[in-house]
Parts: structure tokens; sequence; C-alpha cells
């Protein structure tokens, strides 16, 4: 009996002797779980899936590092302003100072703010890229954020390279309260000068897109894209429900809702998404 208990507790009979003293722990990032079906993913699995779960088709939230892998001819492309960084200028407190929040953040996600900018090839086709990263504060707009989708719409005007421009936010900055707000009036007008010079501009909003990104410059594209199962909205549920009175629709603030009722023009998948861009832009340029 004795030694039928010793050989369950070190389950010899699987072959499995090794003891705790030498059990290693999986390093951190090599395995994820889908937060859909809840089912454990490979990191490389994810790679080569380009980040969507092979099993139930989840997009799984990825930044902009990914996002131009995804995109862009053999991962490569310019990176513009990447040097721009937020100041303080309300000198923001909440429970902690907004200067020590950048600082941490900055540490943390190896970002200068919510959003990166860079020009490439997408299928041999010329693109100019602004995507959010939704690690650095909630992806929140700040005056960074305005300024570098203002300047890359700039780029694109100059040299006559259609904008994409890839969303993914919580919305306004509140440490920046009236200079976020800004951006909002900002970035529409650059892209009413974008319209002028008849350079295309894409829109892509991914999971979560609210706030006033969504109320600017993401709904704003020639054409309007989403991935699938995307969160997309202004105000939550909660507040929508309770200014106008009334019951909401199930679904209504996701991406299937909002093309069904006319404000997305497509719904693409990832794995899909670089041979539509390329598609799409063969098409509004030629």
């Amino acid at each position: 009996m004795k030694d039928i208990a010793m050989a369950w507790f070190k389950r010899e009979s699987k072959g499995i002797t090794t003891s705790t003293e030498d059990k290693k722990e999986a390093p951190d990032g090599v395995w994820n779980k889908c937060p859909n079906c809840k089912r454990p993913l490979h990191y490389t699995e994810q790679v080569e899936n380009q980040y969507v779960c092979h099993y139930c088709g989840f997009h799984l939230r990825i930044g902009s590092k990914e996002y131009f892998s995804v995109l862009f001819d053999n991962n490569e492309f310019t990176e513009l302003f990447a040097n721009l960084r937020s100041g303080d200028p309300l000198e923001f407190e909440d429970t902690k100072k907004y200067k020590d929040r950048l600082k941490d953040t900055i540490a943390k996600t190896g970002l200068n703010d919510a959003i990166r900018a860079a020009h490439g090839l997408v299928d041999g086709q010329p693109l100019m890229v602004a995507c959010m990263d939704f690690s650095f504060i909630g992806g929140s707009m700040g005056s960074v954020v305005g300024e570098k989708i203002a300047r890359s719409i700039d780029y694109s005007i100059a040299n006559k390279v259609p904008f994409l421009m890839i969303s993914k936010s919580g919305g306004a900055r509140m440490m920046e309260a009236a200079f976020s707000l800004m951006q909002m009036a900002k970035t529409s007008a650059k892209l009413a000068l974008l319209a002028q010079a008849k350079v295309p501009y894409i829109s892509l909003l991914t999971d979560p897109t609210t706030g006033g990104v969504t109320a600017s410059y993401a709904m704003l594209g020639d054409i309007n894209i989403a991935e699938p199962g995307a969160l997309i909205g202004f105000a939550g549920p909660r507040v929508i429900k309770e200014t106008i009175k009334k019951d909401l629709p199930k679904g209504f603030q996701t991406a299937e809702f909002l093309q069904e009722h006319g404000f997305l023009d497509f719904i693409v998948d990832r794995r899909e998404m670089k041979e539509k861009l390329a598609s799409f832009l063969k098409m509004m340029v030629h």
C-alpha cells in the first residue's frame, strides 16, 4: 500500500518524476489565454495567426509594434516624430502627479506616448500610418496624439501618400483637459485639408475605440473599416441610457451593429487586412 501511495504521489506511472524543487516556470509572455474562449495560446501561434485566436477567431488586442509587423512589407518602415512627449501644462494631479504617471508609463511600455507614426510599403503601395497604443494610459488622446496625427497628415499631403489611422482608445486624456479636447477639432481640420488635396484617408477602428476619438478622426475616413467584434462608441451604455431614458439594443456598440446601421463600410479580419488595404489603395490611388 505504501509503494502504491508513493507511486501516486510521484506520478511515476505517468512518467512524471520531476521533484518540486527542479520544476521551472514558463517564461512570461510565452503563453497567453484567449479572453473569449479561454483556451491557451502559444506566442508563436499568435504571431503566425496575426494575433487572432485560431480556436474561436477572437482578435486579441495588440499595439503599434504588432500592427506595423502585420501591415508593412517585411516589417520595414520609417518611424516619424518619435521623440514627441507630452508636457504637463495644467500641473495635473489625482492619485499621482501627471508628470510622474507619464514617466512611469514611458518606462513600463517603452513608448513616448499613445501613438506612433510611420511610413512604408503595404504590398508595394506607399502608406503613411498612425497607430494608437492602448497600453499607454488607455490609448488616451492628448496633445501629442493630436500633433502626431496632424504631422502625419501633413506628410501625406506633401508626399501624396495615402493615410491610414488605426484607432484604439479610451477617449480624451483627462489630465490635459481642454488641451485634449482641442485635438478633436485640430485633427478634423487637418483631415479636411487632406480631402481637399485628394489624398485618400482610411480609418481602421479596433477594440476599443471610444470617446472623443470616435467623435472625431476615427469616423471621418473615406473608408471606415473595423475589426470583428470591436467595441466602438462614444459614451458608455449606462450614461446613454440615463440620458435618453430608453433601453438600448443588445450589442449596439459592436462593429457588426454599426456596419448594419451604416456607420462602417467594412469589417475585415486581421489576417486579411493587408490584402484588403492594398486592394483599397490600388483602387483609390489609381
